[in-house]
């Protein structure tokens, strides 16, 4: 996989710019706000219909302008693709692929394997357990079409599920038989779900260990925990022993959209008792192991974005990741950098070509 060429129009702070790639290793360096990431953001935009900082689409329009223009020419295969992503005010977002409109913009993801590291990925672990639900179904879903469908289907009648047991408490009724369809559903799609998180995390772990072993020199034991009612008791059993509870709430307390991805540094909450830097390497090992996971079930390399990582680790670390990058299970990199010479000095390094973007 390979940008080849990028030309932004409205896009956040950027009026219009283009870019010709025709480097292994791309730099972006400036001052903090002059658009080096969102030069990057625009390619994952590219790569999955949205923004990595800020997917409501409105926001990503230039103040005082009415639409936004990404356009990406793409080598995959040894064939030339060519991904436009565009947003009107008060329209539909539209995505194109050689010209034609996706019906569908689930049925993009995963054409473009695509992994960013940013300072932003610090939510995974300050955040809430959605974050990192988020994170494990973008895994599968670049790999897996099938899941991102039942994903999609079962966060449906999750709403109307919901939806259902307001209307019981704001008129004071209850229906047994509708809440029971709801159930059936749930059940039938919550299994497969938790299936494939659970086979997920098991074939993830090893590699993460493995790559936060290459970054730390293996000082600190780490551990991802996949936590999910379901090791309890199957989605039918959870939704009826816990009926009750949920009616007073009024939404679904229990199933696989409650799952949550436990990060451990020796046996302890990282959140709680990881330092910046450990918490760092934490996440740059927890995405170098994306990267492989999909690249080794894909059968492509993906393209790597590294968002203002320098500036965040000691130069160990540093060195230890471009030594990674340097062998050539990489392909094609992107990085964003405030200081235009130390990024030419690190990605000298590497004897790939380069190419450096003064913004």
């Amino acid at each position: 996989m390979f940008l080849k060429k990028l030309s932004l129009f409205n896009y956040k702070n950027i009026s219009e710019a283009n870019y010709d790639f025709d480097a292994k290793i791309n730099c972006f360096v400036g001052k903090n706000g002059v658009g080096k990431t969102n030069v990057l953001d625009a390619i994952y935009h590219l790569a999955y219909g949205k923004s990595y900082f800020n997917p409501l689409a409105v926001q990503n329009i230039k103040h005082n302008e009415e639409f936004f223009v990404i356009d990406g020419e793409f080598e995959k295969a040894q064939r030339n693709e060519q991904i436009v992503s565009s947003f009107k005010k008060g329209q539909k977002k539209i995505l194109k692929r050689n010209g034609k409109p996706y019906e569908k913009f689930s049925d993009h993801i995963g054409f473009i394997p695509l992994v960013i590291i940013s300072p932003a990925d610090n939510d995974l672990i300050i955040e809430g357990s959605e974050t990192r639900r988020k994170f494990i179904d973008s895994v599968i879903s670049q790999l897996d079409a099938t899941y991102l469908q039942e994903l999609i289907q079962y966060q449906k009648i999750i709403s109307q599920r919901n939806a259902l047991l307001k209307y019981f408490a704001l008129n004071r009724v209850f229906e047994t038989d509708t809440l029971s369809i709801y159930n059936e559903q749930l059940n039938a799609l919550g299994q497969p779900i938790f299936e494939k998180r659970n086979h997920f995390i098991e074939e993830f772990l090893p590699i993460f260990k493995k790559h936060h072993q290459a970054i730390t020199g293996a000082a600190e034991e780490v551990q991802l925990v996949y936590e999910s009612h379901l090791f309890e008791q199957d989605t039918l059993t959870l939704l009826e022993q816990n009926l009750t509870k949920d009616r007073a709430l009024q939404y679904t307390s229990m199933g696989i959209h409650k799952d949550d991805l436990a990060f451990q540094i020796d046996h302890y909450p990282i959140k709680k008792f990881g330092s910046q830097g450990q918490q760092k390497s934490f996440l740059i090992a927890l995405k170098l192991a994306q990267f492989e996971f999909v690249k080794k079930q894909s059968g492509e390399k993906p393209i790597l974005l590294f968002d203002d990582i320098f500036d965040k680790l000691d130069e160990t670390r540093v060195s230890k990741i471009i030594e990674m990058v340097n062998q050539e299970e990489f392909g094609q990199l992107f990085i964003s950098d405030t200081h235009p010479e130390r990024t030419e000095n690190i990605v000298k390094t590497t004897h790939q070509t380069y190419k450096i973007f003064n913004l």
